[in-house]
């Protein structure tokens, strides 16, 4: 062993030996749909005084921080997202309703005087500047002057039982100038008789207590006062903790909840770690195969990736959601993407140079396929990127996590795998023995291609065609069947029950139907845990509507239980698909403008072309089937974009480097050539890449199987359009902008004689 390798090999133990000491020592910090919980999402709105920007929603945080540290919830996360919106998560509560009504409610308190009693809330004021609110505790119309304090003039608010009472009260105290202006108030109304000696108490436009004033006229109120009602003692507790929240200085207003129970994380997790190893070992197994020796050594790097992933992921604190874990397994294939371009070109460079030895063999495999690894990895990293940047929840979440493992599949795969392949090379008993090392031959794929040499690109029309045909297929699909939008786009509520008895779908559905949701879609779910449960979802149901169904299915088919209630706004459905479209435009964009700089305009739009037209193919494949597009299916239309951009690049790379290497032959048949070279690469990555993503569609469970099945559609498909159609359009575009066959040389300014620069 060289002392450059032995360092190296130092290097990779430190780097590991520090991972794993990261990893035993941190705990992962994970997201709501791991853990379970409830996460809600609020919408701040101009008030009156108030504009809804960044400066005052961050206020706003502050004071439901407060709200939620009152109800008990441990590890809460508050966050501004936007300038305009607060993302709430609950970890571990299950039962959200009291939070969603201590959260949800703005707290816009205020005192009023009372004017006297109204017919209805439209009734004519006698006094401009007067309002009429309800009186909760009654249920009349009280019309009451003009605001006398806001809840800014609070500083406390406490339940209290009073002696010798079975009711609750809430205590009120003011600050210097609440006290003034309660004092004047009180000493009004003391002195008044029948209505007007009574104060109105007005949270969020209903009157929730109007007392009448007790004491003498002459007499003011100036410390404090109390509000009764008959509360009990909850509800005593919930309204001091929205009035000594304060008043929010914005109103705000849900625009989505979701709630998830701990055992859906728990088979999420189970079933993604499984289909990593099952799709791990499968992987290994099969490079093994194909490479022999060398492909031992790149599996057992593979698997320092896992270790590298989630050092990475506890080092800068990120949440693991479930499409995390999606991107974590999927991330692998790029692994073995990187691994499979190194030999594959170690073949190549053997095949031509068997004197100079496997280890140069090697060393030249990996370094002629950096420029591919780096500009395939880029792109995936590209639309990782945007996913973060313009993604929400947990799509962000897989944005970070595909982030994170494509940096740590080039470290295991440039890094790690390097170091044991030479070392493992290098062996003596190896270097007289190159059959071992699986690089002695370029294999019988690359041979028998390179054998029968089809004119692949003879039929470029043929296979423009038919990709064009498959699109307009898949557009028909898009326009004319209709794309089944998920919740997330289309709003309403999605609820989800386990039942102690099976019940059919047609059972439920008339259920629901009772209810008066006869639109309402209803389905039987199987999770990953293998426990059947009812799936509701419509654009509207109400509280009482749920209550409705819950006693509905529990009468057919016994004890029923929730897991999980997500709602969301029409506004944030609509919004959220404008955000889908932006990223994929945007992604499409980055990655042309990368392309052109990298190779030349042609390529770029070529490329570009075929990511499209892969995505609008599988986009169509899921409008057919009826399938949801969701947050995450844009998760994966991103990803396939990076999938096909990749397997696109490695074909390009060729293709520029055959054109610019040679002084013969046509673009066409350079291109052809490029083709069948790289053919055995694209191969045998897909088939990689396919254990993985085999492995989630069918251990997954049912929260990733889509996710997978895009993926592996993208994958398929992808690997098709890279050679039959990226290609052939790059060819006839040639025709149009010819790129050049020289290389484009860095100009070097030398000095003559007398030191001056010519």
């Amino acid at each position: 062993m060289s002392r450059g390798a032995f360092i190296r090999l130092l290097l990779v133990i430190g780097l590991l030996a520090g991972c794993v000491a990261l990893a035993l020592n941190k705990e992962p910090r994970l997201g709501l749909d791991l853990r379970g919980g409830t996460q809600i999402t609020l919408q701040a709105e101009d008030s009156g005084r108030v504009k809804a920007n960044a400066e005052s929603v961050d206020r706003a945080i502050e004071i439901l921080r407060g709200r939620v540290d009152a109800l008990g919830v441990a590890e809460p996360t508050l966050t501004r997202v936007g300038d305009d919106r607060i993302l709430v998560e609950l970890p571990d509560l299950q039962d959200p309703e009291r939070a969603v009504e201590a959260i949800g409610k703005t707290a816009q308190l205020s005192v009023h005087p009372v004017v006297g009693p109204a017919a209805s809330k439209d009734a004519k004021v006698t006094k401009k500047g007067d309002e009429i609110f309800q009186d909760t505790e009654s249920g009349e119309f009280l019309e009451v002057g003009p605001t006398a304090l806001t809840g800014n003039d609070i500083t406390s608010a406490n339940a209290v039982q009073p002696q010798n009472s079975v009711g609750w009260e809430v205590t009120v105290e003011f600050t210097g100038k609440g006290s003034d202006a309660f004092g004047d108030l009180s000493a009004k109304a003391a002195c008044a008789s029948d209505y007007q000696n009574r104060i109105a108490i007005v949270l969020d436009g209903d009157i929730i207590s109007s007392p009448g004033v007790t004491v003498s006229c002459g007499s003011r109120i100036d410390n404090g006062t109390n509000i009764s009602g008959g509360f009990s003692n909850k509800e005593a507790k919930d309204l001091a903790i929205l009035i000594e929240g304060g008043a929010l200085p914005v109103e705000v207003k849900i625009i989505s909840q979701s709630t998830v129970g701990p055992t859906l994380g728990d088979a999420a997790i189970d079933a993604s770690a499984e289909a990593g190893i099952i799709g791990l070992i499968i992987t290994g197994l099969f490079i093994i195969i194909v490479y022999r020796l060398v492909g031992a050594l790149a599996a057992v790097a593979l698997t320092t990736y896992a270790v590298l992933s989630y050092a990475m992921l506890l080092a800068l604190g990120s949440t693991l959601t479930l499409p995390g874990l999606a991107g974590f397994v999927l991330a692998i294939g790029l692994a073995i993407d990187a691994n499979v371009l190194v030999f594959e070109r170690a073949r190549e460079e053997y095949a031509e140079n068997p004197k100079a030895g496997m280890r140069r063999a090697l060393q030249i495999g990996f370094n002629k396929a950096w420029t591919a690894i780096i500009d395939s990895n880029v792109t995936t990293l590209l639309a990782a990127v945007l996913l973060f940047l313009l993604a929400s929840g947990s799509v962000k979440g897989f944005g970070v996590t595909l982030s994170i493992g494509v940096i740590a599949s080039m470290v295991s795969a440039l890094v790690i795998a390097r170091v044991l392949t030479e070392i493992g090379v290098s062996n003596k008993f190896v270097a007289r023995r190159p059959q071992i090392t699986g690089l002695a031959n370029v294999g019988r794929a690359r041979t028998w291609l390179t054998k029968k040499n089809p004119n692949i690109m003879g039929k470029s029309k043929l296979w423009l065609g038919i990709s064009g045909a498959a699109l307009i297929v898949s557009l028909i699909g898009i326009f004319g069947h209709g794309l089944n939008y998920g919740l997330e786009f289309t709003g309403g509520r999605s609820l989800e029950y386990t039942t102690a008895k099976p019940i059919t779908a047609d059972s439920a559905r008339e259920v629901v139907a009772d209810v008066g949701l006869p639109e309402a879609v209803v389905q039987i779910v199987k999770g990953s845990d293998d426990v059947e449960r009812v799936s509701i979802r419509a654009g509207d149901i109400s509280d009482k509507d749920k209550a409705a169904i819950e006693a509905g299915l529990t009468k057919e088919a016994g004890k029923t239980t929730q897991f999980s209630d997500d709602t969301v706004a029409a506004s944030l459905g609509q919004e959220l698909k404008e955000k889908a479209l932006i990223a994929f435009g945007i992604a499409l964009l980055v990655m042309m403008l990368y392309l052109a700089f990298r190779f030349h305009w042609t390529f770029a739009v070529s490329a570009v072309g075929a990511m499209f037209h892969d995505v609008l193919i599988v986009t169509g494949i899921f409008a057919w089937l009826d399938k949801p597009i969701d947050g995450l299916f844009l998760a994966s239309a991103l990803t396939i974009v990076g999938l096909s951009v990749n397997d696109t690049v490695v074909v390009f790379d060729r293709i520029r480097e055959r054109w610019q290497g040679t002084r013969s032959g046509t673009f066409a048949e350079i291109s052809n050539t490029a083709c069948i070279e790289t053919m055995p690469r694209t191969i045998n990555t897909g088939l990689g890449a396919m254990f993985i993503l085999g492995a989630l569609a069918f251990l997954g469970g049912d929260s990733l199987q889509d996710f997978a099945i895009a993926l592996l559609l993208g994958l398929i498909i992808g690997t098709y359009s890279s050679v039959f159609s990226a290609t052939p359009a790059l060819i006839l575009l040639q025709k149009f902008s010819p790129f050049s066959r020289e290389k484009k040389e860095k100009k070097v300014r030398a000095a003559d004689d007398s030191g001056a620069v010519v």
